[in-house]
């Protein structure tokens, strides 16, 4: 209620003055009943007193009914998958095998080939050779040599024993059926001279005393024939040296570089079908990405979530697909493992549309505040909240580059009706409902032939809808005409 009063009148009401009158501005809020869509009427009721009269006047009406045209908006919020980082191919290198030499020596002796490492490195190959997955693609000869000799001797040997250690291999690859053909790349001679750093490594690791005074003295070298010089004289005074450092640094180490294939994408579909525990994460998540049945791609996410509790991606992925589907109390399930292992942009995303949905949009809007980066799905989901709110123009600017039912609907709010006509024919959206508001569109462009077509349409998908359309004051113009 507001009260007015005449000028001689006694109370608290705003005064009108009797010659020249006065304006007014009333404004209020009333939340939406749906009883209101087709009887609610909103009138102007005035009740006046005058001395010990008093008389209440015939009702204005302002408007009948309300249009709840913004009540159409879909749920499609955009949830948002984490993806795998599955490689088909995964490369690896072994470089556990050495071969060391006698000092000044560049001769494989036999008893190397004896070695515990030379005879691992020969299980390691062969276990290559017996698995189709594996491949090598490179075997490189590192050779190298103490730094207490002359550079010119020192780079002579680090290529001699390069190409000894390559005999040696090349042997016993022909040995196990790998017959190498001229030209062949994949033994690779790598002489790098005087091993200096490996020096430094290995003194580092030792229990020589005064370690770290030695290692600054010759760092102080830059000449590196003195810095040779002066190794060989501590070599003589620190006997350590010469028996446990400069002999390991003799040598070739056998690097292997090899690729593995993984599981081929039908391989993948099958085992994530029947033994998705068989699979790792990275397997698993692609797998999921190789079948279009969302119930498929949702049983193998259910069933990384469940091995994989580590991991905020099966679970997030899983709830990505109910969200889809509809099952948002499922959904919730999910979502609570997947924030367990971890909370992200792409979790407060998702986290932001179930929020949304169960009607806390303060909610949905903190967490989508703190999912910048997780992708353009966020801001769209934002626009969604925008609708509700009836912040048009921003729901616009947050949805710009989708076309969607909703982009059309929000643009048909905002008075834009060809800019909702052309995103709903974008949006290749053929649903009742979306005819529906194909029709509301024609409506409010005065097109009745477009109303016609598109409402029969929409009827014709969706029976129920012949009772909205009725009362809908979107068509009180038109609804004279309907056949149904």
């Amino acid at each position: 209620m507001v009260e007015y009063q005449g000028e001689d009148a006694a109370g608290n009401g705003t005064v009108i003055p009797y010659a020249t009158g006065k304006s007014f501005t009333y404004t209020d809020q009333i939340d939406y009943d749906p009883a209101m869509e087709n009887a609610g009427t909103l009138e102007l009721r005035i009740y006046g007193e005058k001395g010990n009269k008093n008389e209440t006047f015939a009702p204005l009406v302002i408007g009948s009914g309300v249009i709840t045209t913004p009540y159409l908006m879909t749920s499609d919020d955009m949830p948002i998958m984490a993806a795998d980082n599955f490689q088909r191919v995964i490369s690896y290198t072994n470089s556990d095998t050495e071969i060391n030499y006698g000092k000044n020596r560049s001769n494989v002796s036999s008893k190397e080939l004896r070695d515990e490492d030379w005879n691992n490195m020969k299980t390691f190959v062969e276990g290559i050779l017996a698995n189709e997955r594996k491949e090598v693609t490179q075997i490189s000869l590192k050779a190298y040599a103490s730094p207490e000799g002359e550079i010119s001797i020192n780079e002579d040997l680090a290529q001699e024993r390069a190409e000894s250690s390559a005999a040696a291999v090349k042997k016993y690859l022909k040995s196990a059926g790998v017959e190498l053909e001229e030209g062949s790349t994949l033994l690779k001679m790598v002489p790098l001279g005087e091993d200096w750093e490996g020096f430094k490594s290995k003194m580092q690791a030792s229990d020589i005393e005064d370690k770290q005074l030695i290692i600054r003295l010759l760092e102080d070298y830059t000449d590196k024939n003195k810095r040779e010089e002066e190794i060989r004289n501590l070599s003589l005074t620190f006997k350590e040296i010469e028996k446990q450092i400069l002999p390991e640094l003799r040598r070739s180490q056998i690097v292997i570089d090899y690729n593995e294939t993984g599981y081929s994408d039908e391989e993948l579909i099958e085992l994530g079908k029947s033994t998705p525990s068989s699979l790792t994460v990275e397997e698993l998540l692609k797998a999921a990405t190789l079948v279009s049945d969302l119930d498929e791609k949702l049983a193998m996410y259910k069933a990384g979530a469940d091995n994989f509790t580590n991991d905020f991606r099966c679970a997030n992925n899983a709830a990505a697909i109910l969200i889809m589907q509809g099952d948002n109390a499922m959904a919730q399930t999910y979502m609570d493992k997947a924030t367990a292992a971890e909370t992200n942009a792409i979790t407060n995303n998702n986290m932001g549309v179930l929020a949304r949905r169960s009607g806390d949009r303060k909610a949905a809007m903190n967490y989508y505040g703190n999912a910048s980066g997780a992708g353009s799905e966020v801001s769209y989901n934002k626009g969604l909240i925008q609708i509700q709110n009836g912040e048009y123009d921003a729901a616009i600017g947050s949805m710009n580059g989708q076309e969607t039912f909703n982009v059309a609907l929000v643009k048909m709010l905002n008075g834009d009706n060809a800019g909702a006509a052309q995103a709903m024919s974008n949006s290749n959206d053929d649903s009742a409902i979306a005819d529906y508001l194909r029709a509301i569109i024609a409506a409010r462009g005065n097109d009745s032939a477009g109303v016609m077509s598109n409402i029969t349409s929409a009827v014709g998908k969706d029976d129920s809808l012949k009772e909205k359309a009725k009362k809908d004051l979107e068509f009180r113009d038109f609804s004279s005409q309907f056949s149904f």
